[in-house]
This record gives C-alpha cells, sequence and structure tokens, in this order.
C-alpha cells in the first residue's frame, strides 16, 4: 500500500461514482454539491487561521516578509496571492514572496519532478534571503510535499514563524508547523484531483491569511481598499471612487487631491478630512503606522 492510499483526498468520492456517464449538467451539479463544503470546512479552521493571521501581523510589524512555498497547484495558489499584494495594498514586492517548486517556469508548466526535492526548497529560500524573522506557509494539499517538508523544516531550524495549509490531517506537515490549517474537503470529484476542493479550500485560506493581515497592519480604512496603487485606468477610477467614498468629495476635487497627494490614497483621505498639507498629513499618518482612523482620531476628525 502506498503512502498515498489513506488520504482522504485520494479517496473514491461517493457522490461522483460514474460520473463519466453523466451529462455535462449532472456532472457540473456534482461539482457544484461538492464545492459547497469548502467553505464551512474552511470555516472550521478559523480559530487556526486567526492564530497565523496574528503571527504574520507580528511578524510584519517587525521588519519581517511573508513567504508561499508550495509546488504544482500550491505553489502557483501561493504565487497568486503574493502577486495581488503590492497593487492591492501598495506594499512593497518583496514583502510577500511566492517560492514554487521548479522555478518560474513551474508556474506555466508542469515540473513535477521537482517537487521531490527537500534541498531544492532549502536553496530557493537561501537565494530570497530568507531570516528566522520572517514567516513561512507551507501549502500542501496532502500535507507530504517533500519540497515543501524541507523548507518548513528548515525555516524551524532556523526559527523563523510557520505555517501549513494541507486538506490532510495527521500529515507530516501538519505535524510540523506551529499552526496547522487542515480544511477537511474530504474526497475529490476526480480522486486526487487536488486542485478542486483542496485547491480552492487553500485559495480561501490565503485570502484570509493577507487580507486580514493588511486590514491588521492599517492598508485598510473602514472596508475600503485605501492602500490601492493607481496604475492604471481601472485602478485610478478606483482610487477616485474610494476617496470619494471615504472623505465624502466631488469627483474633480477627488482628482485635484490625488494629485495632490502624489496618488497615495491614504494621505489624499487624510488632506481631505483634515485640510492638513501633504507633508503634514504624511507625517500623521507615520505617526499612526499608516492607518487613516488613527490619523483622523490625532487630529480630532476620526
Amino acid at each position: 500500500m502506498s503512502s498515498l492510499d489513506n488520504l482522504q483526498t485520494e479517496q473514491p468520492n461517493p457522490s461522483s461514482y460514474g460520473i463519466d456517464a453523466r451529462s455535462t449538467e449532472e456532472i457540473l451539479r456534482i461539482m457544484n454539491a461538492e464545492d459547497h463544503k469548502v467553505a464551512p470546512a474552511v470555516g472550521a479552521e478559523i480559530p487556526r487561521i486567526a492564530r497565523a493571521v496574528d503571527i504574520i501581523v507580528d511578524r510584519l510589524s517587525r521588519g519581517g516578509r511573508l513567504f508561499y512555498v508550495g509546488a504544482g497547484t500550491s505553489g502557483r495558489l501561493g504565487a497568486l496571492d503574493a502577486a495581488e499584494c503590492p497593487p492591492t495594498f501598495r506594499v512593497p514586492p518583496d514583502l510577500v514572496q511566492a517560492v514554487i517548486a521548479g522555478g518560474e517556469k513551474a508556474l506555466t508548466r508542469s515540473t513535477e519532478a521537482s517537487e521531490d526535492d527537500p534541498e531544492g526548497a532549502v536553496r530557493d529560500l537561501t537565494a530570497r534571503g530568507f531570516a528566522p524573522s520572517d514567516v513561512l506557509v507551507g501549502i500542501a494539499a496532502s500535507g507530504r510535499t517533500p519540497y515543501v517538508l524541507g523548507a518548513v523544516e528548515w525555516a524551524r531550524r532556523l526559527g523563523a514563524a510557520t505555517v501549513g495549509i494541507t486538506s490532510n490531517p495527521g500529515s507530516p506537515l501538519a505535524g510540523l508547523v506551529d499552526v496547522a490549517i487542515v480544511p477537511l474537503t474530504g474526497p475529490e470529484i476526480i480522486a486526487g484531483s487536488t486542485r478542486l476542493k483542496a485547491g480552492t479550500a487553500a485559495k480561501l485560506v490565503l485570502n484570509m491569511l493577507s487580507t486580514a493581515t493588511m486590514i491588521r497592519l492599517g492598508h485598510v480604512y473602514g472596508n475600503l481598499m485605501v492602500n490601492v496603487q493607481p496604475t492604471n485606468v481601472k485602478l485610478r477610477a478606483r482610487a477616485r471612487r474610494i476617496l470619494r467614498q471615504a472623505a465624502g468629495v466631488p469627483e474633480e476635487e477627488a482628482d485635484r487631491l490625488l494629485a495632490a497627494a502624489g496618488d497615495n490614497v491614504k494621505v489624499a483621505i487624510v488632506m481631505a478630512r483634515t485640510g492638513l498639507s501633504r507633508a503634514e498629513a504624511e507625517r500623521r499618518l507615520a505617526e499612526a503606522g499608516g492607518r487613516v482612523s488613527a490619523a483622523l482620531q490625532e487630529s480630532g476628525r476620526g
């Protein structure tokens, strides 16, 4: 019996027996019914996800960085989440990084053999300057990918914080990390195809980790994405709309404020709500740790 045989994600799913003989609509309804199980599975892990967020916030607040490590689908999901952080939250591109087995070429082409190389993970992390102050999130649906386990073991030896995302309880990954996040998504409709429910669960967890972290770090005001970087037409329109909503100013005034604030939405909000100059608004935000609400409270305009 192989080491995969007992994994939940590798078992045949009774709900999809004979799916190859079903109509297209029946196939899709089976998939949709199984997908409905993912969100509750992630919801059951919220206490562990919250612990992970608190660790990440603490490390990033003290100069650390966040690294996602995975192979195949797991690595690509990490790369997707990391790539979205700079345009969404205006953070430096090296604050949240993705390391995938096989390197950048593995983002578009499968490189299965690279996931069996634990030392490769150490080399890849070393090349990124991974440090004890950082956080490593290992992503592996099976919980046993050698590349990911090698990364976690090395990070632990360094003294870095470690988090694991897997859909198999009792897996090696779950036993290695400081915080194990294990959404129990069960068997896939195609046995072993963990890009399906397990992949969806991992994506939801990564959304939570990065978004909640950025909220805690002050990159959101109310429920507005105030740290958006307006680098194209769509994002400039979004920045203008957010400024109008946050500061209650008309569109022409929003354009003027954005230009005066150097396209920094948070600075523009503080300028609009307080009447301060750009330099003074930037100083208030710096003193408030980048949090718009705190900067406004300091000025008496919260």
